[in-house]
């Protein structure tokens, strides 16, 4: 199928109309919904359905994390093409000495627009840049018209533009932490993490190494605790150059992934972790699980109804895992700085590192990747179905 890159000036032309499927949002989760669309069609007709996907920017234009993510899970998309640097050893500083761990899976940092083009390449959906505005229904507003189709996605990040005027959030009155990182030249052998009082109260800094960059940043989970200046201050010691700023709210309270008649995905149902603030993979697996509910419906196997009925239930069964990592998240800033580097140094044993991160992974495992239906997708896409995924997945911290 024929896709419509960024219009500018007059080529800006109306959208108006209806679709099958509107997906709102071109990163990473709205990609990974698009993906699990297609070649999808009616079971024994002709044509596939009419999927739009619309984002602000264009695909690939617009990085807002430091993105790194468990290499499996890039391998299973088949995005290894993105990779910048792996990494097999976290390792993680206080003030009162360092520890590393020897993961049971490796990191990798990625090219975003790298990965993003991979991800786009898997779906045949049309794509085209309008500012999506609000919705009445399952019509959605944007500046280039009205858009009307029987599903759709919220994938446009925590402000959760689609759920109606009282759903959103608003920053720092919300439960979002806040991140701010900068891109200097560089290299560096190791993926770094600091917890540190002296750079943020409750939080923690990082840098993680890309190839030919450094991705320094400092996170705070009190969204009313400013971190530019601990930024800079982090790059100065670490001698790099405070350059290439970027930034971001980052959602740690899972919300209801269907509302109202509109599918949520990503940071927009709040699919990031709490403590780690990891949430590529998250929604790389919500998407997908998102994507395969979609497709049963336009395939006539399943209903709208079931599907957000389906879909809400999948997002909430991970609500204790959330809901543990959120409580780290909480006692974290609480132990003396003492205290933390001991336990810091007592986990960092094989055996609770093999299983506090087996744990952790399993939340989002990457096997899940491979578990849906057969639909003509680039390799890697199984067919055990996102009830096999799910059952498959432990749901604790």
């Amino acid at each position: 199928m024929a896709r419509r890159r960024t219009k500018r000036g007059a080529q800006r032309t109306d959208l108006s109309g209806g679709f099958d499927v509107v997906v709102c949002g071109a990163s990473f989760a709205g990609l990974a919904v698009a993906r699990e669309l297609a070649g999808a069609g009616p079971t024994g007709a002709g044509g596939a359905p009419r999927v739009l996907m619309l984002d602000r920017y264009e695909i690939g234009e617009r990085q807002t994390s430091a993105c790194a993510a468990p290499t499996s899970w890039l391998e299973a998309l088949g995005l290894t093409a993105s990779v910048r640097q792996t990494f097999p050893d976290l390792v993680v500083h206080t003030p009162y000495g360092s520890s590393r761990y020897r993961l049971p899976f490796t990191f990798s940092t990625f090219d975003y627009a790298t990965l993003c083009g991979l991800l786009d390449d898997q779906n045949d959906a049309v794509f085209e840049t309008a500012k999506i505005e609000g919705r009445d229904g399952t019509t959605v507003h944007t500046d280039r018209g009205e858009l009307s189709a029987p599903l759709v996605v919220d994938a446009l990040g925590w402000r959760r533009v689609l759920a109606g005027p009282d759903g959103g959030y608003q920053p720092p009155d919300a439960p979002l932490s806040r991140g701010l990182e900068v891109h200097p030249g560089g290299n560096g052998d190791d993926l770094e993490i600091w917890f540190d009082r002296s750079y943020v109260p409750a939080g923690y800094s990082w840098s993680f190494p890309a190839h030919d960059e450094l991705r320094v940043g400092v996170g705070s989970f009190d969204p009313r605790f400013h971190v530019k200046d601990s930024t800079v201050r982090l790059a100065d010691d670490l001698d790099v150059d405070a350059v290439r700023y970027q930034g971001n709210w980052i959602p740690h309270r899972l919300r209801p992934a269907a509302e109202d008649g509109i599918f949520f995905a990503g940071d927009s149902a709040g699919h990031c972790l709490p403590l780690t603030a990891e949430g590529i993979r998250t929604a790389l697996y919500f998407g997908i699980a998102c994507g395969r509910e979609l497709r049963a419906v336009v395939e006539g196997r399943s209903t709208r109804e079931a599907a957000l009925r389906r879909y809400a239930a999948f997002s909430a069964s991970h609500r204790r895992a959330f809901e543990s990592m959120l409580l780290l998240q909480r006692l974290v800033p609480r132990l003396p700085p003492p205290v933390l580097w001991q336990v810091i140094r007592a986990v960092g044993t094989k055996r609770l590192v093999d299983w506090s991160f087996g744990h952790y992974i399993a939340i989002a495992p990457p096997s899940f990747a491979g578990g849906g239906n057969s639909n003509g997708r680039p390799p890697g896409a199984g067919g055990q179905g996102m009830r096999a995924g799910l059952e498959a997945t432990p749901q604790s911290g």
